[in-house]
């Protein structure tokens, strides 16, 4: 049965299209030749280094890739919501990690843009990345130690000091990419602790802001040539336009949660629905390298006489992997495009993100296989991908996590 919401996104449908539009043919093309020339001749290294790899970030800030104009062009300037998750799947089939390199500051503008006053977006989000001869960081910091998917258990605070007008911040973030070397850190604090996840709001800490540090930095299974430390804040004084949105704003949505006000407004999760389609196109990325390179390799691996392709085996492994992955692509792009309309029904966004992380960790297993022990070495890149893939089960929400979301959608039950 569909019931009366689903029926009216169902009828709004015929405006959707899987034909991508010339400019999306181009903008594919180009992001593609880019990952093709740049990123995929420097991705083994950088991945053995698991350091930030500047010269290619300065490579993509020249060509327009790394900006704010482009996320800008994506995210505002796109009708159809696609153009987004069509960069993101060729950037990431290039490599995840640098492609994470490349994408990590736009958490941080969507933190801002999710947030802030639209002066606040135009003096943040450009200091997010510099320019082609300074590129520059940004970091959005939501997870903790303690808290990861349950953004009610948030404790780093923020607490207002009248005497000078400032927020001073307290507290440690953990598993935040280019945490402690950003430039810009978009942090998430409670500022009212007796009010839960609806207590939190956003700040920007500027460049150079005495007391905040980079704590641990992990070395990962995975996306190695993407920064991942944790930031520590201690007394980290910064101006009240630092807020992101107004004091008088924050102070008004407070007061209606304490009067009983339905607000499922969370600072963290606010971002993070925003970006679940585009998170969803990388993890499809990854898993179409994956696929692709296993099909070239069993048209040319010879065994008992014949091309491994020619087993039943091998040919039926491949074609479930171009299902699996095609079948990620048409619920991210179907997120992406309801996103942009805001017609979400039943969490599409959780549903793609979902998908596509368990796609690109089976079938960067699947290539594994068809590789034998090749697929096992590094001599070959499928293993960094199988590596590479896991993380899209793990961030942004946890399968489980897309499960819960998903679930509470369809059933309107407050699933635990």
């Amino acid at each position: 049965m569909i019931d009366e919401s689903e029926s009216e996104v169902l009828d709004d449908m015929s405006e959707f299209s899987l034909e991508l539009n010339e400019d999306q043919v181009q903008l594919q093309k180009w992001v593609h030749d880019f990952a093709d020339d740049v990123i995929r001749p420097a991705a083994h290294e950088w991945d053995r280094r698991e350091e930030t790899p500047w010269p290619i970030l300065a490579e993509s800030a020249k060509i327009g890739l790394y900006g704010w104009e482009f996320m800008a062009e994506m995210m505002l300037n796109d009708p159809t919501g696609l153009s987004m998750s069509v960069a993101l799947e060729e950037l990431f089939w290039g490599d995840a990690g640098i492609g994470m390199s490349i994408m990590g500051s736009g958490l941080a503008a969507a933190g801002i843009a999710a947030s802030g006053t639209e002066k606040q977006v135009l003096e943040w989000v450009p200091q997010c990345y510099g320019d082609a001869d300074d590129v520059k960081l940004g970091a959005f910091a939501a997870s903790e130690p303690d808290a990861g998917s349950d953004v009610s258990a948030y404790r780093t605070q923020a607490v207002y000091d009248e005497a000078t007008g400032e927020w001073v911040l307290n507290g440690t973030k953990t598993w935040i990419t280019n945490g402690g070397i950003a430039d810009i850190h978009v942090v998430v604090a409670v500022v009212a602790p007796e009010l839960g996840s609806k207590g939190q709001a956003s700040f920007v800490v500027p460049p150079g802001t005495p007391g905040l540090s980079m704590g641990q930095k992990f070395s990962k299974h995975g996306i190695r040539a993407s920064h991942t430390a944790e930031v520590v804040l201690d007394d980290v004084r910064i101006p009240g336009r630092c807020l992101l949105g107004s004091k008088e704003r924050l102070d008004e949505r407070l007061a209606g949660v304490r009067e009983g006000k339905s607000n499922d407004r969370q600072a963290a999760m606010q971002t993070f629905e925003a970006t679940r389609p585009a998170v969803a196109a990388q993890a499809v990325g990854i898993a179409r390298a994956a696929y692709e390179y296993a099909l070239d390799y069993a048209k040319e691996r010879v065994a008992f006489g014949r091309p491994i392709i020619e087993n039943q085996s091998i040919a039926f492994m491949l074609a479930d992997m171009v299902t699996e992955i095609d079948a990620a692509r048409l619920l991210t792009h179907r997120a992406a495009w309801l996103g942009k309309q805001r017609k979400f029904v039943n969490a599409e966004g959780s549903m793609a993100k979902l998908k596509a992380g368990r796609v690109a960790v089976w079938s960067t297993e699947r290539a594994m296989q068809i590789l034998g022990g090749y697929g096992y070495v590094t001599d070959h890149p499928v293993e960094r991908w199988h590596r590479d893939a896991k993380i899209y089960d793990i961030f942004e929400g946890t399968e489980q996590i897309q499960q819960l979301v998903i679930s509470r959608a369809i059933s309107g039950v407050r699933i635990k």
